[in-house]
């Protein structure tokens, strides 16, 4: 279960972008709602950015744990039928 990172409750606010006018103009025709497809997009950009500052801000401790199991095993090898 992925939790919101971010208030999608917050209250909207405007702002000027510039965008492609082909895109825009084919988002349009397709009645692609602009700012929904924005903030999907966002929040998918910043759940991947999240995510990869965790793995670096963890990296060496993925390392010592990857290193502990590949030498001693986990708990459960001995009991696993698989």
């Amino acid at each position: 279960m992925q939790t919101n990172f971010f208030d999608p409750n917050a209250p909207k606010k405007s702002t000027n972008l510039s965008i492609n006018s082909d895109l825009l103009r084919q988002a349009k025709e397709r009645r692609i709602n602009i700012s929904q497809a924005l903030e999907l997009r966002l929040a998918e950009l910043l759940r991947e950015e999240k995510s990869r500052r965790w793995k670096e801000e963890n990296r060496d401790a993925i390392e010592d744990y990857n290193r502990r199991i590949e030498a001693q095993g986990t708990f459960s090898d001995g009991l696993r039928r698989f």
